[in-house]
C-alpha cells in the first residue's frame, strides 16, 4: 500500500458520516498512516488513531438520551454553543474513555488543524504526550466562531480550524503525502456563501483581531477554492473523495433519529465502494 493520507473534513455532527465510514475502516483494520482532522474531523482522527471504533457515535449520537449537548442554554450558561467541557472532559475521561495510551503509542502521524487567531492563518497542532494539550487541541479545533470562546494552546489563542483550512489536503501535499482518501461531509458540487451576519458579529467581537477577521472573509473563497483543487485531483485519479450520497443533516442537528441514518449512511457507502478504495490504495 502506497504512503496515503486521510483528511477529515469538520461540520460539526455532520461529522457522524464520518464516524460511519471510519467505523467501518476499523473493522476491517485500514489504518492510514497520514491522518489529520479539522473541527468535527479532529475528534474522528483521534477516535481513528486510537482505533475505538464506535466511540464518536458514542459520544454524538448515543449519549442525547440523557440530553443535548447543543443549544442555546450552553450558549447562554458557558458561552458556547456546544458543551465543550462535557465533550473534551468528562466524555474522554469518565464516560467514554478516551484511550490515550494507544494514541500516543501510535506509529500514524495525527495532525490537528485550528486558526490562529493572532495570525488568522491556519495552525497545525500534534501532541504525544500530554493528555491536557491533547484535548485543548481537539477543542480549540472545534470552537466555532461567535458561538464559542477561543481556546490558549501554548499561550496562543485559537479557534475553529475550517476558518483558515477546512479540507488540508495542501498541508497533505506539503508534507509530501501525493494520495490521499478524503472524507468530505457535504455533497459532490457543494460552494460555501460568506454568512454576512456571522462576518458582522465577528467585526465587533474580534476587533483586537483584525486577521482572524480577515480570514473569517475570506474563508467562503478559500473553502471553494479548496474544492476546486479536489475535484481536479479527484478527475485525475490522484485522491479518493467519500462524501454523503444523500441529503446532509444540520451541522448542530440534535435528533438521535436523524444522525443514526446519516451515521448509516456513512457506514454503508463505506462498506460499498471499499473495493474501489482498495485499488486506489493498491491493496489487491
Amino acid at each position: 500500500m502506497r504512503k496515503t493520507g486521510l483528511i477529515l473534513e469538520g461540520g460539526g455532527t455532520r461529522g457522524v458520516f464520518t464516524a460511519g465510514v471510519l467505523d467501518y475502516f476499523m473493522e476491517q483494520e485500514l489504518y492510514l498512516p497520514y491522518v489529520i482532522g479539522v473541527s468535527a474531523g479532529a475528534c474522528n482522527a483521534v477516535n481513528y488513531v486510537s482505533h475505538q471504533p464506535g466511540r464518536t457515535k458514542k459520544c454524538t449520537i448515543d449519549y442525547l438520551a440523557a440530553g443535548s449537548y447543543v443549544g442555546l442554554r450552553h450558549l447562554i450558561r458557558n458561552h458556547s454553543l456546544f458543551n465543550m467541557e462535557l465533550i473534551f472532559d468528562v466524555f474522554p475521561n469518565s464516560i467514554f474513555p478516551f484511550d490515550y495510551d494507544r494514541f500516543f503509542q501510535s506509529a500514524q502521524t495525527c495532525i490537528l488543524g485550528a486558526t490562529n487567531c493572532l495570525t488568522g492563518e491556519a495552525a497545525y497542532l500534534q501532541e504525544r504526550e500530554s493528555r491536557e494539550r491533547l484535548m485543548h487541541i481537539c477543542r480549540a479545533s472545534c470552537s466555532l466562531p461567535v458561538v464559542s470562546p477561543m481556546v490558549c494552546v501554548d499561550d496562543v489563542p485559537l479557534l475553529d480550524g475550517g476558518l483558515a483550512d477546512s479540507v488540508p489536503i495542501r498541508k497533505a501535499l506539503r508534507d509530501g503525502i501525493r494520495h490521499n482518501v478524503i472524507v468530505l461531509t457535504r455533497q459532490k458540487g457543494y460552494r460555501k456563501k460568506t454568512s454576512r451576519k456571522i462576518l458582522r458579529l465577528s467585526q465587533i467581537m474580534y476587533s483586537k483581531y483584525p486577521n482572524l477577521i480577515r480570514s473569517i472573509r475570506r474563508r467562503a473563497a478559500v473553502y471553494n477554492r479548496t474544492m476546486e483543487l479536489i475535484e481536479n485531483l479527484e478527475e485525475r485519479g490522484h485522491v479518493f473523495v467519500i462524501r454523503p450520497q444523500v441529503p446532509v443533516v444540520k451541522n448542530t442537528e440534535d435528533d438521535r433519529l436523524v444522525l443514526t441514518a446519516f451515521y448509516e449512511h456513512g457506514y454503508a457507502y463505506a462498506k460499498e465502494i471499499y473495493p474501489e478504495l482498495k485499488r486506489f490504495l493498491r491493496m489487491e
